[in-house]
């Protein structure tokens, strides 16, 4: 009686070099998403002055609650007045010297917009998202306010003259003498409300 033969062998002598050629082109083909991170511009680095001494009046302070409450100048704010009291305390103007704020001159509040500093302070466990919408408001505010002043004297706002002056594509586009007066139309705007944003340390409560 003949002997029944054994069921044929796969050969997978090549298995080893497809399962790489398929980990090749699967790592060739994917696209990892990566955080962008915050648009922010850091102001320039100033040489430290001696002795400053800076009056509370002058601060602004925005303090965030781990359920996101804000706490503004140690009453309790919404949101969506935030912005307005950032905007009222940069324009006070309670020294005078400011000839375009168009503030109360309350003289329990900020003295000019070269000396108003807004101070943000959160909690550990603030949500993130909170912090940056609360940060936007403040940005927000300093741009309301140039926005303002470079319509009345440009004609356009400060965030179209920043952002042509920071488009790379303009420096082909644009001759060196106007990139020069754009720059300095746009510091112009810039040193009347210098954005002075601090962030405090970060606490638990």
């Amino acid at each position: 009686m003949p002997r029944r033969k054994g069921a044929p062998e796969v050969n997978a002598g090549s298995m080893a070099d497809i399962a790489f050629l398929l980990l090749i082109f699967f790592l060739v083909t994917t696209t990892i998403e990566t955080d962008a991170g915050l648009d922010r511009m850091l102001p320039p680095m100033e040489p430290p002055e001696e002795d400053v001494v800076i009056k509370q009046k002058n601060i602004f302070t925005v303090n965030i609650n781990k359920n996101g409450q804000l706490l503004v100048e140690d009453e309790l704010m919404d949101l969506k007045g935030l912005r307005k009291a950032a905007m009222d305390f940069l324009e006070n103007g309670a020294d005078g010297s400011c000839n375009y704020c168009k503030g109360r001159k309350d003289p329990a509040s900020s003295d000019n917009p070269s000396k108003a500093i807004i101070s943000l302070k959160n909690d550990r466990e603030t949500k993130y998202s909170t912090y940056i919408t609360v940060q936007n408001e403040l940005v927000g505010a300093y741009n309301d306010l140039r926005n303002r002043e470079a319509e009345r004297i440009f004609g356009r706002s400060f965030v179209e003259m920043e952002a042509e002056y920071l488009d790379p594509k303009n420096k082909d586009l644009l001759s060196a003498s106007q990139l020069e007066k754009l720059k300095d139309d746009v510091k112009r705007i810039q040193d009347m409300f210098p954005q002075k944003l601090s962030e405090a340390e970060t606490t638990s409560n």
